[in-house]
């Protein structure tokens, strides 16, 4: 449900790429089996609809972050 809900947002806004990010909470940026689950699901979708996922970063409140695409995820 989260890829179609971030995909029909991009495509409404006619974007041609994305940028995905959301926060972890508990202060570590660490992806988890989930994100880059999901990760790898949106960059599929994007493929076959012509939106690329550029990246996807989880940011923390302690200024920590991760890009998934430096992790070789994307």
């Amino acid at each position: 449900m989260l890829v179609l809900s971030v995909m029909k947002c991009a495509i409404l806004n006619n974007a041609a790429s994305i940028i995905v990010s959301h926060q972890h909470p508990s202060g570590d940026p660490t992806p988890s089996r989930e994100d880059i689950e999901v990760t790898k699901r949106l960059a599929e979708a994007g493929k076959i609809i012509g939106i690329e996922v550029l990246d996807h970063v989880i940011v923390t409140h302690t200024g920590k972050h991760v890009s998934l695409k430096e992790k070789g995820y994307l």
